[in-house]
């Protein structure tokens, strides 16, 4: 049995990016943090090497903004970024660029402490 789809209002909201060296990921939810649009470089026809450039992550980026603004009324977003791929700040860039007001950036990007253990020295 398949949920009905239904479009939801969502004045305020949350976008998620996630930039890793092969792709970038694109998530818009609600405050809650309920996803309501879904977008990656590969959903835009980008596959392989071409699916790591700045302009795959700014033409994602634009299409999950337009989607939300049409179907969900998005207009306040609070910005989440992650990771340090290529299309990081294409994303940002193309974020900025549209008519959504900006509330909040945020840094999400994982830094080791310390890391991990290295390995025992070798011997010959």
């Amino acid at each position: 049995m398949k949920r009905k789809k239904t479009n939801r209002m969502v004045e305020k909201g949350k976008i998620h990016i996630t930039a890793t060296f092969n792709n970038t990921l694109i998530t818009i939810t609600d405050e809650a943090g309920q996803p309501i649009v879904v977008s990656s470089t590969g959903m835009f026809g980008f596959a392989g090497t071409r699916k790591s450039t700045p302009y795959a992550a700014t033409t994602a980026t634009e299409g999950a903004l337009k989607k939300a603004m049409e179907n969900h009324g998005l207009r306040k977003l609070d910005v989440y970024v992650k990771g340090i791929g290529p299309g990081r700040e294409a994303a940002l860039r193309a974020v900025r660029g549209s008519s959504i007001e900006i509330e909040k950036l945020v840094d999400l990007t994982p830094i080791p402490h310390n890391g991990v253990r290295p390995p025992k020295i070798r011997r010959s």
